[in-house]
């Protein structure tokens, strides 16, 4: 399995080393961050600083935008800029020669409409079909963000399942803070689930805690659904200290067996 780590370009040769120590492939996340995208010259430092390294990215990752990203409005200038972010997200993976970009679905989970939430699910269906066609080497994953239920995200996984670069990013943290059980988010998305992000939180917040130091029972990574796809996995926590924590907890539970 390819478990993965987030990075920090301004510590690059400390990530790489962390890296190779422990055999963690990065998800970029500086490039989901509206201030970097607009910076032309700060994204081009960012991406050299990473290409300077001179390691296989082959099995990187890089978190696209998701800031006010809404692919779905029916307003086109929404619309237009949320594609721009999603197609700069992609292009700069490509440059970095990353297998994968994680977008957020992104609805109004409070929008009691079943007209707005078959529309999302249809315009989702199609904008991510003609992305993975014009992206043919990069793999996209669409990740539960706030989603008070899996049955949306399904959907859309459902209709693009013979889709080879497309999958679920299931974020075990965001499906915690829903009113679902875990086990449910697993079956109903699997075996579209191709990524994983893992981190703690305390039932209320999306805190990003060290994995094992929250209120999350990590006795779902002993259910095999979650790994039907063989997905790979980000330990989605910053900061080396918290990266350990987490590390050391998987030991303790035999995640790595």
């Amino acid at each position: 399995m390819i478990i993965e780590c987030i990075p920090d370009f301004r510590q690059s040769e400390e990530w790489a080393e962390m890296a190779e120590k422990y055999g963690l492939a990065f998800e970029y996340n500086e490039f989901f961050n509206p201030e970097v995208l607009e910076d032309k010259d700060l994204t081009e430092k960012i991406i050299g600083v990473y290409e300077g390294l001179g390691r296989d990215t082959s099995n990187d990752t890089l978190h696209g935008a998701f800031l006010d990203i809404t692919i779905h409005s029916s307003d086109p200038l929404i619309r237009n800029a949320s594609d721009y972010r999603v197609r700069q997200s992609l292009d700069i993976a490509s440059r970095l020669k990353c297998r994968g970009v994680v977008f957020h679905t992104n609805y109004l989970t409070d929008f009691k409409s079943i007209p707005y939430r078959k529309n999302w699910v249809d315009v989702n269906t199609m904008y991510w079909d003609k992305l993975c066609s014009e992206y043919k080497d990069i793999n996209i994953y669409l990740e539960n963000m706030f989603d008070e239920s899996p049955e949306l995200l399904a959907d859309v996984a459902d209709n693009l399942r013979q889709v080879d670069n497309f999958g679920v990013c299931f974020d075990i943290a965001h499906a915690y803070l829903s009113n679902v059980p875990l086990d449910t988010w697993t079956g109903t998305l699997s075996p579209n689930i191709k990524h994983i992000h893992i981190n703690d939180n305390d039932k209320l917040q999306d805190l990003h805690l060290a994995v094992g130091s929250g209120q999350i029972d990590w006795s779902i990574l002993k259910n095999k659904e979650l790994f039907a796809a063989s997905p790979s996995l980000l330990i989605e926590v910053n900061g080396m200290d918290r990266l350990l924590s987490s590390y050391q907890f998987l030991e303790s539970i035999n995640f790595f067996e």
